[in-house]
């Protein structure tokens, strides 16, 4: 355990349990030294304890480095909620988390993630004020869209010559709220969309109103497009996979896109350009941040401009260092992480 927490430089790793609710909680803080830790809360079902554990901390990594390069006034933390089988109350194993942050003092905020929603947001909060994207607050996901739509944009004038996307193919992986919306953005700029989702519901809903190509899941990575746009899950880019890609880019929503460190060096020799993901889908984090400390929505829109100006400076490192922007973007976030 401690040898995981030292790998990560991991600050904390928090776990409890609560036998009256069914909750089992884990919660890691990766770093404050830009402020407190934020990040949102999984409630996903998991093989195994370590697996939990494995991914809070991993994602609490991620959150730290995504934070300090979108400028924000944050540390990185992760929290996770091993789904039970069965659950009586979801309403009081969310209240009773609540009562778990509260213990922290504030060195956590948690929000919404894979499997929550703002109603569990709003449980939580009867309990602790160190919570974001409630009801109130509202939904993160159209601002990572909106983020990730000007991270493409971005993405395409470095990778092919200009930031208009009419009449490019753009193969989306996973429509969710995050890919779903992005994909409208993307349509209305004139991309041609090739898209897939387990959930056949919503590759036919892009279909009847985007006019999109639905594509396999299985079969979309190796798909021929302009720009390939991960939404889904993580780990999609692995040794297995990325020899099948056919894409000039990668440029999604999807966290932890590379299954290892080594993966962004494959692409970088393979002439696809990588669109670091916890700098091109921070537009979700910069929205609860700024929410959170009662700044404007006009306020949080300018900040969100910081992203593509973000890509944009990544990109010209990496032409010049002839490095993954993966690499560069680790650098430069852990330059202001640990000085």
């Amino acid at each position: 355990m401690f040898a995981m927490m030292e790998a990560a430089r991991l600050e904390e790793l928090h776990l409890t349990q609560d036998p009256a609710t069914g909750l089992k909680a884990i919660i890691a803080i990766h770093n404050t030294r830009l402020g407190p830790a934020l990040g949102g809360c999984r409630y996903l079902a998991y093989p195994d304890e370590q697996s939990a554990i494995r991914d809070a901390v991993r994602l609490a990594q991620g959150m730290s480095y995504k934070a300090a390069l979108a400028g924000l006034a944050q540390g990185g933390g992760k929290a996770v909620i091993i789904r039970p089988a069965h659950v009586d109350n979801r309403g009081a194993l969310f209240e009773a988390f609540g009562r778990f942050i509260e213990t922290l003092n504030g060195r956590y905020i948690t929000a919404v993630d894979s499997g929550t929603s703002t109603a569990d947001m709003d449980c939580i909060a009867q309990h602790t004020r160190h919570v974001t994207s409630t009801t109130e607050g509202g939904d993160p996901s159209p601002h990572t869209a909106m983020g990730v739509f000007a991270g493409i944009r971005a993405t395409a004038q470095a990778r092919l010559g200009g930031d208009d996307l009419h009449g490019l193919r753009v193969a989306i992986q996973g429509l969710g709220h995050v890919g779903y919306a992005l994909a409208e953005q993307l349509h209305a700029a004139g991309v041609e969309l090739l898209v897939s989702d387990l959930d056949r519901g919503r590759v036919q809903l892009a279909v009847e109103q985007l006019g999109a190509h639905p594509v396999a899941s299985d079969a979309l990575l190796a798909t021929p497009c302009d720009i390939l746009a991960p939404c889904g899950l993580g780990s999609v880019l692995n040794g297995e996979t990325v020899g099948q890609l056919r894409c000039s880019a990668v440029a999604g929503a999807a966290n932890n896109q590379l299954a290892s460190a080594d993966i962004a060096d494959i692409l970088q020799a393979r002439g696809i350009l990588y669109a670091p993901d916890y700098v091109i889908n921070s537009g979700g984090l910069i929205y609860v941040a700024l929410r959170h400390r009662g700044e404007s929505l006009a306020a949080i829109t300018t900040h969100l401009q910081q992203i593509s100006r973000r890509l944009t400076e990544i990109y010209a490192h990496s032409q010049a260092d002839k490095r993954s922007p993966a690499r560069v973007a680790d650098a430069l976030a852990e330059r202001l992480l640990y000085g």
